[in-house]
């Protein structure tokens, strides 16, 4: 069979393993080199495809590409971009179809979430309607965990590691010093609509009194008479109360705690700022010294603390995308299917991307207490086999090694884009 080059990009925020994912991609390309001859990355995500702005991952060690395991962030730059409807934005789309033809690029890995999803799966459909074969495979990948269909989603046991152990160690530092000092912490983590992440928060601890003492979750509407209740009980119980809240908390009529009136590129309402939002309610209604943390880009680039589970599944997704793309399957996403809790098994399965783009995943029901303030031992028997085991990264001088990546820019062949 004809050997053609593919292309891989990734999309949307990055998290500690999606360069595993990059390297799975990689890897699995090198291997197939009888069907796959260059590697293309996309400079900053689909950009560097409509611009033509392309890394020439061939020119890369095979050291060099396996470092990127161990590696956070991402390696070829990602972005926040997505692709309008092919019917007004028809030029972006031929656009792409343009740049791969000059590079006789046949092969189309997308790393990232529902947005991502939902562009691959464009991307698909146009190069039928332009008859240019074109296999799109989507890798996926968010620390939000709200991907349809796979069990969980690549990114989001690094994430849920991080947030259990910095609520773990938090707590211990606020019960030693709240007899004269701190007597309220709060803990703000990503989460938009989907609290998984909160949730993970809630895996430090495990029995009567054992913190957090309060997750708020997106999917909960919040009640301020009510959490300040629970906050005050559990000072007077335990002298101190912890507190994991998400981004996305919002009141009843879905107006979120902390809106910045701002919306990003993917049209997403820009948040942030709920952790000193609920602190400022705590010393107005109850008159309690807080102190907030705000997790930010910490949770999602801690690969020091990477769930191995993590880091094996981001690497496998990446692997079989290149495997399912060589089997001739198209507009399909590998996902992570669940075989048992208890001994933890998993294995890969075929998602159609029709079936996975522009559709979320919340919380269910039964992984929220019924107080609305916690999880259950369902969500507990979900969620703890996707923080086991530890990767630790090579360290060097006292600090972690990354990949050096050269990035070779490949030469253009066509006019200039504006985006």
């Amino acid at each position: 069979m004809a050997t053609h080059n593919a292309f891989y990009a990734q999309s949307g925020g990055v998290t500690a393993v999606i360069n595993a994912s990059a390297c799975g991609v990689i890897e699995a390309c090198r291997r197939h080199d009888d069907r796959i001859g260059k590697v293309y990355a996309g400079h900053n995500g689909i950009i560097g495809a409509l611009t033509e702005d392309l890394i020439d991952v061939s020119q890369e060690s095979d050291e060099a590409i396996a470092a990127l395991r161990h590696t956070p962030g991402g390696a070829f730059g990602s972005c926040r971009y997505k692709l309008k409807d092919i019917e007004t934005h028809r030029a972006q789309y031929e656009r792409l179809i343009e740049v791969f033809k000059a590079h006789d690029i046949r092969y189309f890995f997308y790393n990232g979430g529902g947005d991502s999803a939902d562009t691959c799966l464009k991307v698909s459909q146009l190069s039928e309607k332009l008859g240019y074969p074109l296999t799109a495979i989507h890798v996926p990948k968010t620390v939000d965990n709200d991907l349809p269909i796979t069990d969980n989603s690549p990114g989001f046991g690094s994430v849920a590691k991080y947030i259990a152990t910095s609520t773990r160690e938090a707590a211990l530092d606020i019960a030693s010093m709240c007899a004269t000092s701190t007597k309220v912490f709060v803990l703000e983590v990503m989460g938009r609509h989907a609290g998984w992440i909160a949730a993970a928060g809630a895996l430090a601890g495990n029995g009567e009194g054992e913190p957090p003492h309060l997750v708020i979750f997106p999917e909960v509407a919040f009640d301020r008479e009510a959490v300040m209740a629970r906050v005050d009980e559990a000072v007077h119980k335990y002298g101190y109360c912890v507190i994991v809240v998400s981004e996305g908390a919002h009141y009843g009529d879905g107006t979120f705690l902390a809106d910045s009136g701002n919306t990003d590129a993917f049209g997403h309402r820009q948040l942030g700022g709920v952790a000193p939002t609920l602190a400022g309610m705590v010393k107005q209604d109850l008159g309690y010294k807080y102190h907030w943390a705000v997790a930010d880009y910490l949770q999602r680039a801690a690969r020091h603390l990477a769930s191995k589970t993590d880091v094996e599944q981001a690497y496998a997704v990446g692997k079989h995308a290149v495997e399912l793309a060589l089997a001739g399957k198209n507009a399909m996403m590998p996902a992570i299917k669940r075989v048992s809790d208890a001994p933890y098994e998993w294995a890969i399965e075929a998602a159609p991307l029709a079936e996975v783009a522009n559709r979320e995943k919340f919380m269910p029901k039964e992984f929220i207490r019924e107080d609305g303030f916690g999880i259950t031992e369902a969500c507990r028997r979900y969620l703890s086999p996707l923080i086991q085991g530890e990767d630790f990264p090579p360290f060097e001088n006292g600090l972690p090694k990354v990949a050096k990546l050269k990035l070779a820019k490949v030469e253009r062949r066509l006019p200039d884009f504006t985006l």
